[in-house]
């Protein structure tokens, strides 16, 4: 079993938390966006994997080597790809052309999700969806009798599914795929002036490939600052009766700690309430302050503050008064 994951996008919904790092390495409840979602899918595929490849922009050599570890803690080698132009998920899959061999997840890294399936591996192809209430912004499925997709429909502006691609995909003969995407490039078919998965997608249905729902039971998005910050507090929620939460290194003094939350190694709490639904980087110092349904990263300073509903990234000295924040990496802001 292999994973692709495309993750080449610049995150400008997320400025200015991406401006150092790509958006899928921002901290969910102390992990990685990414390394959230590669966990979550090798559990649910009960098979071991072989390889993740990252497909990413020029991040660095620091950004890459937190890519491979993240791949290697669940026993899988990490390969780096990279796509030089953003030019469709067609495309951005096919510069990981060399991993797409036998069964391969294709997961597009803005999107976590909780599920309460085994993925079925014998499938052709499976398209994980979840129910949404409107469907209007979504693309969708169509289901025959028999529970095999017929159609995949963007964006209907009338009814006719309410089973939403949430983004991660399973195919059981990666070289298939990857024949049927090079036929895309090959004869510039475009969608939009971008090469489209979802139209490999119709003509391997159409040539006989059967896929199948995987209806998720949760869809969490990370595509902004108040989306990123309720994934973070759903995160928090799934597992609170995890055992270390709370780094044993952390310094809790006269402070009131309310879970679910995560407190990272060598973080100082003084005279301060924390939680629920906050996230504490490592290091990070903490005084005078209350803090609820927030991100705070590695190596922050919060002094007199009371913020919820908020993301501090790495570095940040903060001594203010309530607020809705949103400060990325090495801002300072004092009344």
């Amino acid at each position: 079993m292999r994973i692709i994951i495309p993750m080449a996008g610049m995150g400008k919904r997320m400025r200015p938390h991406t401006l150092t790092v790509p958006k899928p390495l921002i901290p969910i409840a102390g992990k990685p966006i990414v390394q959230r979602l590669v966990e979550d899918i090798a559990k649910v595929c009960h098979e071991p994997i072989e390889e993740v490849a990252f497909i990413i922009g020029h991040f660095g050599e620091a950004v890459e080597n937190d890519l491979k570890a993240i791949a290697s803690k669940i026993g899988a080698k990490g390969t780096i790809v990279y796509q030089e132009e953003a030019l469709g998920t067609a495309h951005a899959i096919m510069c990981a052309k060399d991993s797409l061999e036998g069964k391969v997840v294709v997961a597009f890294a803005d999107t976590l999700f909780k599920a309460d399936f085994q993925l079925d591996t014998n499938a052709d192809g499976t398209i994980w969806v979840q129910r949404v209430e409107d469907p209007r912004a979504f693309g969708v499925v169509k289901l025959n009798d028999s529970g095999e997709i017929t159609d995949f429909v963007e964006k209907p502006q009338e009814f006719v599914s309410d089973m939403a691609i949430i983004g991660i995909y399973y195919f059981r003969d990666g070289a298939y795929l990857r024949s049927e995407l090079q036929y895309l490039l090959d004869n510039n078919i475009m969608d939009k002036g971008e090469y489209q998965l979802t139209n490999a997608l119709e003509n391997m249905k159409n040539k006989g490939t059967r896929f199948i729902p995987a209806v998720i039971s949760e869809w969490l998005d990370c595509g902004n600052k108040n989306a990123t910050v309720y994934t973070n507090q759903r995160y928090l929620e799934y597992i609170k009766n995890e055992q270390g939460l709370v780094a044993a290194t952390a310094k809790v003094v006269n402070s009131v700690v309310i879970p679910p939350v995560y407190i990272g190694e060598n973080v100082v709490i003084e005279n301060s309430v924390v939680g629920p639904h906050a996230s504490i980087g490592n290091s990070s110092i903490l005084t005078n302050s209350i803090v609820s349904n927030s991100i705070v990263q590695e190596n922050t300073s919060i002094k007199n503050g009371n913020i919820t509903n908020s993301m501090l990234g790495n570095f940040v000295s903060y001594e203010r008064s309530q607020s809705d924040l949103s400060l990325g990496d090495y801002n300072t802001l004092l009344e």
